[in-house]
C-alpha cells in the first residue's frame, strides 16, 4: 500500500503548529488505540501510521527535512521507519509518546478515564509429582499434600504495611510507576520509559514495613492442599491447579500448582491408552473342551467369560466398556478390557498323565494342520503389532 503524506495522515495542513499536530495525533490515537479496537488489524495499522507521522512532524529537524525532500530525504522516511532499523512495535510507540496522553501516564491508559493501573504481582508456580495406581486412574482421586511455599503474611494480611501505616506516593516517580528518560539521538530527542526501580511500578511505597514479612506481604510457611485428579489421566500428563501455588507479593495473584502424573506398575493389567490388557493363562483341558472362566476387572470385581472349545493360544477377547475413561470427556467414552489368551503347559506329569498325553500325540486331532498353524502364528504376530 502506497504511503500517505504525513500531513494527510494527521489531517492538518503544512502550516500547522506543533500544538495542532499534537492534538491531531492525540485524536487519532484515541480513535484507533488497540484497547478500543481489539483484534482489529486495520485500526492497528492506522494507529501505527499516525504514530509514524507524528514522530516526524513533531520533531523540528525531521519535519524540515520531510518538507524539503519528502519520503526520499536523508532520514530515509520512505522506509517507513522513523524509529530505527527493523520496523517499530506498539511498545516503541507507547514508550516514545506516553507524554501525549496526559503527562507520565505510563502509556495510553490516561485518556480512557481509568488512569494507570498498578501492576498486579503474581506468585511463582509449584511443581509436584504424584504416583497413581491403575484403580485411581480409573476412578479419579483426591490427594492431599503438605506444601512448603510462600503464604500470605497473617500479621499484615498481605499488604506489607505495619498496622495502619498505609502507603504514600513514591517520591521517585511521583506515583506514575515509571521512570521516563529523554536523550538526544541521531533521530532527534528520544524518550524511553522503564518501570520505577523504587516502587516496582506500583506508584506508591509503604510508610512503615511489616515487621514479620519486611514489606513483602508474604512469608514462608506450609499449607495442606487438596488436589482433585480426574479419571483417565496418564503417565506424563500435567494437571494444573490454579491459585494453589506461591502467594504473591502485596495480595497479588497466587501462582499455580502443576501436578506431574506417574503411574505405578500393575501386576494384573497392562495399560494401552484407554484399554487395559489382561493375560489369561488358560488350562489345557478348558482350552480344548471349552467352559467358563472368571477374570478380574479394574474396579476389583470379577466377570465370567465363555471359552469356546478349541480356543487357540494368542486369541483375544474384548470386553467393551471395561477399560479406562477418557480424561474429562476428551476421547471416546470408555476403553475396553482386552483378554489375551495363553495356554498353560505343565512342566511335570504323573505316569498316568504322561501316558494319556502320549496317546493324544498319536491322534491326528492333536497334530494340527497348516491352517491351524497359520492362525496361531497370526495371533502371535498381533502381540507385537
Amino acid at each position: 500500500m502506497a504511503k500517505r503524506d504525513y500531513y494527510e495522515v494527521l489531517g492538518v495542513d503544512k502550516n500547522a503548529s506543533d500544538d495542532e499536530i499534537k492534538k491531531a495525533y492525540r485524536k487519532l490515537a484515541i480513535k484507533y488505540h488497540p484497547d478500543r479496537n481489539p483484534d482489529d488489524a486495520k485500526a492497528e495499522e492506522k494507529f501505527k501510521e499516525a504514530a509514524e507521522a507524528y514522530s516526524v512532524l513533531n520533531d523540528p529537524q525531521k519535519r524540515q527535512q520531510y518538507d524539503q525532500f519528502g519520503f526520499d530525504g536523508p532520514q530515509g522516511f520512505g522506509g517507513g521507519n522513523p524509529f530505527g532499523g527493523g520496523g517499530f512495535s506498539m511498545d516503541d510507540i507507547f514508550s516514545m509518546f506516553g507524554d501525549v496522553f496526559g503527562g507520565h501516564s505510563g502509556g495510553f491508559g490516561g485518556f480512557g478515564g481509568g488512569g494507570r493501573q498498578a501492576p498486579k504481582y503474581r506468585g511463582a508456580d509449584l511443581r509436584l509429582k504424584v504416583k497413581l495406581s491403575l484403580q485411581e486412574v480409573a476412578t479419579g482421586v483426591t490427594k492431599k499434600f503438605k506444601v512448603r511455599k510462600d503464604i500470605t503474611c497473617d500479621h499484615c494480611h498481605g499488604t506489607g504495611a505495619e498496622g495502619n501505616s498505609g502507603t504514600e506516593v513514591c517520591p521517585n516517580c511521583g506515583g506514575s510507576g515509571v521512570e521516563i528518560r529523554t536523550q538526544q539521538s541521531i533521530f532527534g530527542m528520544m524518550q524511553t520509559q522503564t518501570t520505577c526501580h523504587v516502587c516496582g511500578g506500583e506508584g506508591k511505597i509503604i510508610k512503615e514495613k511489616c515487621t514479620h514479612c519486611h514489606g513483602e506481604g508474604v512469608v514462608k510457611g506450609e499449607e495442606v492442599v487438596e488436589i482433585n485428579i480426574p479419571a483417565g489421566v496418564a503417565e506424563g500428563m500435567v494437571v494444573n491447579v490454579p491459585g494453589k501455588g506461591n502467594a504473591a507479593k502485596h495480595n497479588g495473584i497466587a501462582g499455580n500448582i502443576q501436578v506431574y502424573i506417574e503411574e505405578e506398575d500393575n501386576d494384573t493389567f497392562v495399560r494401552d491408552g484407554q484399554n487395559v490388557i489382561y493375560n489369561l493363562l488358560l488350562d489345557f483341558p478348558t482350552a480344548v473342551l471349552g467352559g467358563q472362566v472368571e477374570i478380574p476387572t479394574i474396579d476389583g470385581s470379577a466377570v465370567k467369560i465363555k471359552i469356546e472349545p478349541g480356543t487357540q493360544p494368542g486369541k483375544t477377547l474384548r470386553l467393551r466398556g471395561k477399560g479406562l475413561p477418557a480424561v474429562q470427556g476428551y476421547g471416546s467414552g470408555m476403553g475396553d478390557l482386552i483378554v489375551q489368551i495363553s495356554i498353560y503347559v505343565p512342566k511335570e506329569l504323573s505316569k498316568s498323565e504322561r501316558k494319556a498325553i502320549e496317546e493324544f500325540r498319536e491322534s491326528d486331532n492333536f497334530k494340527g494342520d497348516s491352517s491351524t498353524k497359520r492362525s496361531i502364528f497370526d495371533n502371535f504376530k498381533k502381540l507385537f503389532s
